[in-house]
């Protein structure tokens, strides 16, 4: 049975305002703060109008403040998974307005600061509507990015059965997590489930694996995480203290392979817990392997499937989804024992070329078979208006193919993984265009996108001319508040700028790094107009093709200047202040 009171969900029961509903920067964030935020936000909203507004806060409590004083003014919040131009202008189509860490060109809202004292009169105890729209996006990992319109009800439903299924492992622990709840699998386990249960949450994503590890280590903690994210997990001895402290790992965004999910379990102590779902139906069945078998996906209660008569395709019914009817989903499954199934490959990654099927899935497969290759996607790609098909190749070269690359060079790399794919496949379905990588990149939700891929490659333009080398890194928002902003760069490895500079050993010039991080201050900060000089410029690493780093931005308005500096777990890699306007330092 569970724990939970009958609708509406009330996040302020019996909860005193000072019990404690999230930590930030290691101070804690107590319950009368959180009905302050939402206080506020919705008092703002009442008085604003307009129905839809897109949503984007990092920090998840003042994002929960936002988002549950939206819901209870009656608004239908849209959660965008970034806040880019291009997102931002897709969304403006949609709503009538923006909340949050949006850029200033589009005049988001904040709430003034007002007194306390209108909450003190009473324990308030805040409702979260549950007839009211919440619009996620799917992540993208296939195809454009899609708007899936969701009730409160269908969300607080999974709530209901996160709990009754895992809560007794969640008790008493603090909640972390590497991924973004502007994604229905963090929405759901890193700030509704956490707020109705009572759970602690962390308020900030973990970036680095580093900082999870010492923060695990020092309180009890269940840790919301991502196939991504685990498989970058470090080799590290600080393990031995946060193992023990560590109460439940849950894994959502993919498969996990077990070799990983095995090695998660040596460090951590902790076998993840795989969650198997859609930003469509939200919660479908879940997992946890050991080293001596896999038994399949467990289906979670309520959820009924089928697998298609025809074609083997996954169908679910759920009190998770908007209807009673079947929904076919983009899995093929084979039935297990208990009434488990086994996952068997995607049906929308089968494309055709030239009339001809290919399965991506396949491609990737034998790719990822060579010990020369440690990861690879591949993309089908068009390129211009109607123009060809061609299929494109990321790949993440082993420590042996890395050698073999810098000892043969591209070209004759291409060739041999060509040559190892020309047994299994028709000529048109071979790569035409092949990237080499220090990794994939990732989302805030630690999936590697169609569009983040996509970015690498030019396609917009004629076949019969040659793609034009990128000029900018693949950024990715990972926090950002009204002084400061930390991104995370994927650097092409076939930039313009690596012409030239230097033949045989390229690195990325210095004039380059500064002109980055003035272009992403003034993306995310609001700087002045003009541009003064530069103070404190130091490189201290190279920066080289395919290298992941992050960009730390921060703007000093006394001194009217922008604080930069570029970091890898290695160290420093450059940094300086750009100075702005009259204001001389």
């Amino acid at each position: 049975m569970s724990k939970f009171s009958e609708t509406p969900i009330r996040l302020g029961d019996v909860r005193p305002s000072t019990r404690i509903v999230a930590w930030r920067e290691g101070k804690p964030v107590r319950n009368d703060e959180l009905l302050f935020q939402i206080d506020a936000w919705r008092s703002l909203l009442e008085d604003t109008a307009g129905h839809n507004f897109a949503l984007y806060i990092n920090d998840s409590i003042e994002f929960a403040g936002a988002f549950i004083g939206a819901l209870q003014a009656g608004k239908k919040v849209y959660l965008p998974s970034d806040v880019l131009q291009a997102t931002c202008v897709s969304l403006s189509q949609a709503v009538d307005g923006y909340l949050g860490e949006f850029p200033a060109q589009w005049s988001p809202l904040f709430p003034k600061e007002k007194s306390k004292s209108v909450l003190q009169a009473s324990n308030c105890a805040p409702t979260i509507p549950h007839m009211s729209e919440v619009v996620v996006f799917t992540s993208g990992s296939t195809g454009e990015a899609q708007a899936i319109s969701k009730r409160m009800s269908q969300l607080l439903t999974e709530v209901v059965t996160l709990e009754s299924l895992f809560g007794h492992l969640c008790d008493g622990a603090d909640v972390m997590s590497t991924v973004s709840h502007q994604h229905i699998y963090g929405l759901l386990f890193k700030v509704l489930w956490p707020l109705v249960a009572g759970r602690p949450i962390h308020s900030r994503s973990f970036s680095f694996p580093e900082e999870l590890v010492a923060a695990a280590a020092a309180r009890d903690a269940v840790l919301i995480s991502s196939p991504a994210h685990l498989k970058r997990f470090p080799e590290s001895r600080a393990w031995a203290g946060a193992s023990g402290r560590l109460r439940a790992i849950f894994s959502s965004g993919g498969p996990l392979e077990g070799k990983v999910a095995m090695e998660i379990e040596r460090l951590a102590g902790k076998a993840p817990i795989e969650i198997y779902g859609s930003s469509e139906t939200g919660g479908i069945a879940w997992r946890q392997c050991s080293p001596r078998s896999d038994d399949g996906w467990i289906p979670m209660p309520g959820v009924e499937w089928r697998a298609g008569a025809l074609d083997g395709v996954l169908e679910v019914r759920s009190a998770h989804l908007p209807d009673s009817n079947w929904l076919r989903m983009a899995d093929r499954v084979l039935a297990a024992d208990d009434n488990r199934f086994q996952l068997q490959g995607r049906t929308d990654r089968i494309v055709k070329i030239e009339e001809k099927r290919v399965s991506l899935d396949a491609i990737e497969k034998q790719l990822i078979s060579s010990p020369m290759v440690s990861e690879a996607r591949v993309l089908l790609v068009e390129m211009g208006q109607g123009g060809r098909q061609r299929i494109a190749a990321f790949v993440v070269p082993s420590a042996h193919g890395r050698t073999i690359l810098t000892k043969v060079g591209k070209l004759a790399f291409n060739r041999q993984l060509r040559g190892m794919l020309i047994p299994s496949f028709e000529r048109v379905a071979l790569p035409k265009m092949w990237r080499y990588l220090d990794r994939l990149p990732v989302n805030a939700q630690g999936k590697t996108t169609y569009a983040e891929l996509r970015t690498m490659l030019d396609t917009a333009i004629p076949a019969n001319n040659p793609l034009p080398m990128p000029t900018l890194p693949i950024a990715r928002l990972l926090e950002r508040d009204a002084k400061s902003v930390l991104i995370e760069l994927v650097i092409p490895d076939n930039l313009l700028y690596f012409e030239g500079h230097f033949p045989g050993s390229p690195i990325l010039p210095g004039v380059v790094q500064v002109d980055w991080a003035a272009l992403y201050g003034r993306q995310y900060l609001e700087l002045p107009s003009c541009f003064q000089e530069i103070q404190m410029l130091k490189f201290q690493r190279f920066i080289t093709p395919g290298m992941t780093l992050s960009l730390e931005l921060k703007h000093d308005s006394l001194k009217s200047c922008l604080v930069f500096r570029y970091f890898t777990q290695a160290g420093q890699h450059a940094s300086g202040r750009i100075v702005f306007g009259a204001h001389r330092v």
